[in-house]
């Protein structure tokens, strides 16, 4: 690994460990102020619709189109052309955003009903209500996504991940307004609606100096003539369709989440909160520092491979040790972060149980970011989406045979009760019963396992596509047996600390969970000859030997 990708990733991931502790200090006082309920599940639906937008048209597509074809200009020193091309790119997502976003704000109704067909009362009107309100914000996100290619190809990692933190502080400023002044659970996600837009202008706005100065003070101007611009836009569409398939499994979670017991949404959305953190702090981080280098290197396959069988060994190596926390201080994570107010210890459970299967997914989540960017950087866009599309028609098809009978077996004083009548096929509860938030209900499980196997299977499709086009590119199975066995190991360890901490407060059973399933992780994988463990031991030494 280059030095310069080696502090690309590591500027990535400070940025993104701090946005995502702004995340999770925003999501446990909204525990705290919203619980899992009906404001907090049309708020969470709200924020899914709009999004729509940024993510279909922000990071995932720009990696795939935009950020190959800047860098090589950047690398051929065609700084020019390059301002030229950022400038039109930016002109057409403007344009089609801002198109988009009048359509939101005027049919918020239709598409609430069509995307979150189960919410029912006053969860849709509220959900109807905050859609219109959060979609003023999307474009700006949109465009700070924008500005994120560009800076990542100028090799300016820190500043684009670190700047959603003002989304996250816009939106924690309103939950502690929201307590102090005692306003009611509606009006509290409503303020959070609107400080989700302001946000959205203040993470462009702090991103906008830096692009400007790098870009030479690009301009917004469509240049359709361009051979380099037609070339962004031929990637554009295959790149669309595949985001587009990792957005429908986002959508169909959360349109068969609406149709199950109030608080599903509510906590599926915090149970990707932490599943997401490993992903973005050690997986997006290595795989966005590596696209604009490997970009550069789309002429030499070999080079690509040798690039990506790197990377991906590092991914795997966190990624299972993240896989083995999550499951193991799942529980008391969940606990310490968001129980309290109106977050119940059973919400927590749930929390944990989602979790779980999530985190069985992680690392095929993981691996398939970085297979994803290896074949962008080799021109392939249209090979992920196909697959992409695939894993979410397996994910939706399991988890919605597998939800509604979970949703029968509810969380009471002695764990899961009814858990027998989840056997066998059954259809969505009677209204009534979905709507009484007195009960926490395992449905949201089933969404979590259908994820996991849709993980797994895009991962080893994903291999299959390269094999052929990078043949020095390793299996993952070869990349993840090493650590594997140093995770078996340590989990088996952290089950029984899970069992002794049982009766100690949250935070203490946290960290004696972490620290003794990480310090065994890292010591087995280092016995083992697993050299990614010296990421770990090498800072460590340092500190120990300065003492």
């Amino acid at each position: 690994m280059s030095q310069t990708a080696r502090r690309g990733s590591v500027l990535v991931g400070a940025g993104i460990v701090l946005s995502r502790i702004a995340g999770l200090l925003r999501e446990l006082v909204a525990g705290r102020v919203l619980g899992n309920g009906i404001a907090s599940d049309a708020l969470v639906a709200s924020l899914r619709i709009p999004n729509l937008l940024q993510n279909l048209l922000g990071e995932g597509v720009l990696s795939a189109s935009f950020v190959p074809v800047y860098s090589e200009l950047l690398d051929g020193d065609d700084r020019r052309q390059a301002s030229r091309v950022a400038g039109a790119i930016g002109a057409m997502l403007m344009a089609i955003t801002s198109i988009a976003v009048l359509v939101i704000v005027l049919a918020a109704r239709p598409l609430t009903r069509l995307l979150a067909w189960g919410l029912t009362g006053e969860s849709f009107d509220l959900a109807v209500e905050f859609t219109r309100i959060t979609a003023l914000g999307v474009g700006f996100l949109v465009m700070s996504a924008w500005c994120l290619g560009i800076l990542n190809s100028h090799r300016a990692f820190f500043l684009p991940y670190v700047a959603p933190v003002v989304w996250n502080l816009a939106q924690i400023t309103a939950l502690v307004l929201a307590w102090q002044r005692g306003w009611d659970l509606a009006e509290a996600a409503r303020g959070v609606a609107i400080a989700v837009a302001i946000g959205g202008v203040l993470q462009l706005v702090v991103q906008l100096p830096a692009v400007l100065q790098l870009t030479g003070g690009v301009r917004l101007a469509f240049a359709s003539a361009d051979e380099r611009v037609r070339e962004v836009r031929r990637r554009f569409g295959p790149a669309l369709l595949g985001r587009g398939a990792v957005q429908l499994s986002a959508y169909l979670d959360l349109f068969l989440a609406s149709f199950l017991a109030a608080g599903a949404l509510s906590a599926l959305f915090r149970a990707q909160i932490l599943y997401t953190l490993p992903v973005s702090v050690f997986a997006m981080s290595v795989a966005a520092a590596e696209l604009p280098e490997l970009s550069r290197l789309s002429g030499d396959p070999a080079l690509i491979a040798n690039r990506a069988n790197a990377a991906m060994r590092r991914i795997a190596f966190w990624m299972l040790a993240a896989s083995l926390l999550l499951i193991a201080a799942g529980e008391p994570l969940v606990a310490l972060l968001f129980q309290g107010g109106e977050f119940t210890s059973a919400d927590t459970s749930l929390v944990w149980l989602i979790l779980v299967f999530y985190a069985i997914g992680l690392p095929a989540t993981g691996l398939s970011r970085m297979l994803q960017n290896a074949s962008y950087a080799i021109g392939d866009t249209s090979g992920p989406a196909r697959i992409a599309a695939l894993r979410v028609s397996v994910a939706a098809l399991i988890g919605l045979a597998v939800m509604f009978p979970l949703d029968r077996a509810f969380i009471g004083p002695d764990g899961v009760e009814r858990l027998g009548d989840a056997l066998g096929f059954a259809g969505p509860l009677e209204a009534s019963l979905r709507q009484n938030d007195g009960v926490v209900r395992l449905g949201a499980v089933g969404l979590a396992i259908g994820s996991a196997v849709g993980a797994w299977l895009e991962l080893f499709l994903l291999s299959r596509l390269l094999d052929r086009r990078l043949p020095r590119l390793r299996a993952p199975s070869a990349v993840l047996l090493p650590p594997a066995l140093a995770a078996a190991l340590a989990f088996a360890s952290t089950a029984a600390v899970k069992l002794v901490t049982s009766g100690l407060p949250s935070a203490a059973a946290t960290v004696a969970t972490i620290s003794v399933g990480g310090f065994l992780y890292v010591v087995v994988c280092f016995r083992t000859g697993v050299r990614e463990s010296h990421m770990v031991l090498k800072p460590a030494r340092k500190v120990i030997w300065r003492r």
